[in-house]
């Protein structure tokens, strides 16, 4: 393993920050693997798993195992990590300039388009290679002004040409739980198996290119912008996996999830061995479209009536807005028939926050779907 630092702009006299790497295996011997932790950087379950990670990894590559290259940044937002307040922890945006740190990054895939299609031809493999190559040229020349722009382009210049990407996340109370593109669901079938996902959400394009859309869709936007005439491949696995919630920071877990990962690694060949078989599947695939959010009109003491990972009916009840003032009560139903799959930690709700999200089975909504991210 080799360690690469990156370092970011100051954004002003006397600070600094910098990214960090870690590298494993050979560049352009084999597949070529992406993880990076806690890009929320309030989000912690990411960041234990890679410390796990590292161990592995480092052993693996001890015995000569690893076939391919696998890049791990144990901490993908040193920004964020170093915004405090009063003993609280802000890594979710940007305070500079209050954008979602998994959210708005560049897009070239017209501009990688012009460029590669002079060299594209009838072989897909070929395409991938010359694709890969202008995507990281444009984004190695595209200008960034800002120690966020800067973050940005370092991280999609380390993930742009991988086979597989995996964004790891966490939600505030939740089970484990996937999302991905539609196009990249067979190749992420197994994963979610192996992680033992209660539920994987599917959308295409869900709007305001999160990190893990920005790794995926450029190939399947490639493969409808040139049709017929050059055959296009999904290339790209690109995966935001959600460990659980906020306080699940348990060496135990981190642990078993470690693993699950070395063994996808392992079915996908990176990783050297025969791969445990994927296990039966605990959850299915859902349109993120159903993915439902769970309103309160008005604000005061939240309390739920309904665990996460119950299924609901429609209509159910699943938590209790009460007014400490009046003493009124308001109830909190649930919209769709599905699976209560992730809820808030706060207890003093405000008026029209979305508290929890009940995974359906019927696509719902429309526009940006992020609102459920």
């Amino acid at each position: 393993m080799h360690v690469q630092t990156h370092s970011l702009p100051s954004p002003t006299p006397g600070t600094q920050r910098e990214l960090v790497s870690l590298h494993y295996g050979h560049a352009g011997q084999g597949p070529k693997v992406y993880i990076q932790a806690s890009l929320h950087a309030d989000e912690l379950p990411g960041m234990l798993t890679a410390w796990h990670l590292r161990q592995q990894f480092d052993r693996l590559e001890a015995d000569g195992q690893i076939q391919g290259e696998i890049i791990l940044v144990p901490m993908a937002n040193p920004i964020g990590l170093s915004q405090w307040w009063l003993q609280s922890h802000l890594g979710r945006f940007d305070a500079l300039s209050g954008e979602n740190f998994n959210r708005h990054y560049p897009e070239f895939i017209d501009a990688a388009a012009r460029s590669a299609e002079p060299r594209l031809g009838s072989d897909a493999a070929r395409n991938v290679q010359v694709l890969r190559a202008a995507l990281k040229t444009e984004i190695q020349s595209a200008p960034a002004d800002t120690e966020l722009q800067a973050l940005r382009k370092t991280l999609m210049l380390l993930a742009c040409d991988a086979d597989v990407v995996l964004d790891l996340h966490c939600d505030a109370q939740a089970l484990m739980h996937l999302y991905t593109e539609t196009p990249c669901w067979p190749q992420c079938e197994p994963l979610a198996a192996y992680l033992g996902a209660a539920v994987t959400l599917l959308a295409t394009d869900s709007g305001d290119n999160p990190f893990d859309e920005a790794c995926s869709q450029v190939w399947w936007k490639w493969a409808r912008h040139f049709g017929d005439r050059f055959p296009i491949p999904q290339a790209c696995l690109s995966v935001t996996v959600e460990l659980r919630g906020q306080q699940d920071v348990h060496h135990a877990l981190a642990a078993k999830d470690a693993q699950a990962l070395v063994d996808f690694l392992r079915h996908r060949g990176v990783i050297a061995g025969p791969a445990p078989v994927v296990p039966a599947p605990l959850g299915d695939a859902r349109p993120l479209a159903g993915c439902m959010p769970v309103k309160t009109p008005v604000g005061g003491v939240l309390t739920f009536l309904r665990e996460v990972g119950e299924v609901v009916a429609e209509g159910d009840v699943i938590a209790h807005v009460i007014d400490p003032i009046s003493g009124s009560v308001t109830e909190l139903k649930s919209p769709v028939d599905g699976l209560l799959f992730a809820r808030d930690t706060l207890r003093l709700a405000t008026a029209g926050a979305k508290v929890a999200k009940v995974a359906g089975r019927e696509a719902l909504r429309t526009g940006k779907l992020l609102g459920a991210r």
